[in-house]
């Protein structure tokens, strides 16, 4: 077999990302599914797929930049340094002069039926790993692809936790459970409800942005909320109780005598409950004039005269 690298296009100071995105560029390209009539597509897909089982492991691949292994994961094997007696792979020791057979090609036919990668056992075998057939055990199959994909949740799952549903793929929908004071933009991360891996890996994740949904009352300024109230007129000069909505629901508000409109008054606590901190309501009130009364336009009148 060709060498790994050059098998899969990567320099060998490739990243472990740059050779998975490599090896998978490779297998959908060469996949038997999509070349089912070019047996020399399979055959390249067949390469691809032992070159990753070599650098898709990060101690195969090590093994192989110190040239302990070849491009097949077998062991290399060297004469240098044995005489008469020597060690051989694995420990072994043996002597050519021991009165056994003397041909040294016997001796490594031996060894490597015992040794075959580092194991106890022979290793004749091929293990199917996810639809695919590797060498030297299970192989690095890789999983599905991720999806990503936004939701909006409503200012009072922020308040108060909830569940959402999401549109995954192929119209698949999942719940998610929505704590309560999560931030705007918080990722979540659903293990095993991305796509499914087209080599018999397991599936990838779903990485879900959480964002905060535009309110018809509340806008929002990190933790804190902000929100307009209108005022009767007779409340802002004379000062009075009004209602107030909140995340929770209605409160009651004390309205200062002689209260301009677009003054600002906060209620504490009554913001978003975020990890960092819990945020206020600012309320900006809005004087009403309400429906006409003559009893008020006569006060003005009297006072413009």
């Amino acid at each position: 077999m060709r060498d790994p690298y050059t098998v899969l296009g990567v320099e060998r100071g490739a990243s472990a990302d740059e050779i998975k995105k490599a090896f998978r560029r490779l297998a959908k390209q060469y996949h038997p599914d999509r070349n089912k009539n070019d047996p020399k597509a399979q055959e390249r897909f067949s390469e691809v797929n032992s070159a990753y089982e070599i650098l898709g492991d990060d101690a195969k691949r090590k093994a192989f930049d110190r040239g302990e292994i070849d491009a097949e994961g077998k062991p290399r094997a060297t004469m240098h340094g044995f005489e008469q007696a020597g060690t051989g792979p694995g420990g072994f020791r043996f002597d050519f002069g021991s009165g056994g057979r003397g041909d040294p090609r016997d001796i490594f036919s031996d060894l490597f039926s015992k040794f075959d990668m580092g194991g106890g056992k022979a290793h004749t075998g091929q293990a199917q790993a996810g639809g695919h057939r590797t060498r030297g055990g299970a192989s690095p199959v890789p999983p599905g692809e991720d999806i990503e994909t936004e939701v909006s949740i409503p200012l009072e799952h922020v308040a108060k936790g909830g569940s959402v549903r999401v549109t995954l793929g192929s119209g698949r929908t999942v719940e998610v459970k929505v704590p309560q004071g999560v931030a705007n933009g918080k990722v979540m991360r659903l293990k095993g409800q991305g796509n499914p891996s087209p080599f018999g890996g397991p599936a990838g994740d779903a990485l879900i942005t959480l964002r905060y949904a535009r309110h018809t009352q509340f806008t929002v300024d990190g933790a804190d909320l902000r929100t307009q109230i209108p005022v009767p007129i007779r409340d802002a000069v004379l000062g009075g109780e009004i209602r107030v909505p909140t995340l929770e629901g209605e409160v009651s508000m004390t309205v200062p005598p002689w209260t301009s409109g677009g003054k600002t008054l906060r209620l504490r606590g009554k913001g978003l409950p975020l990890n960092d901190r819990e945020g206020d309501l600012y309320v900006t009130l809005q004087i009403d004039l309400g429906p006409h009364d003559p009893e008020v336009e006569g006060f003005f009148r009297r006072k413009k005269g």
